[in-house]
């Protein structure tokens, strides 16, 4: 019982994934030709613990902000192409 949703619960420890990131974790796992039938078959166990876990922490989900490492390069990298699209760098010597 004490591991039951844990595909939920890993998922919730990162950055924002959106809502259901646990479920679509599960099923992205058990559609996976490369996941082992032992791990697919914990998966499909633990896979309605992990929607209900999910289902429990959807207001969470809604409105929590993300402020990951991963978000915060891909806004910083987002903002770079954007001057980048009005000034571009400069041109490397050549060799």
């Amino acid at each position: 019982m004490i591991l039951s949703g844990c595909s939920s619960v890993m998922s919730h420890t990162g950055g924002k994934e959106g809502t259901y990131p646990g479920t679509r974790a599960s099923a992205a796992m058990l559609g996976d030709d490369d996941t082992n039938w032992g791990t697919k078959s914990l998966v499909a166990l633990d896979m309605p613990f992990t929607a209900v876990m999910d289902t429990l922490l959807l207001p969470w989900d809604l409105f929590r902000t993300d402020s990951s490492v991963k978000s915060r390069v891909e806004k910083s990298e987002q903002k770079t192409q954007a001057t980048n699209a009005i000034i571009p760098p400069a041109p490397m010597p050549a060799k």
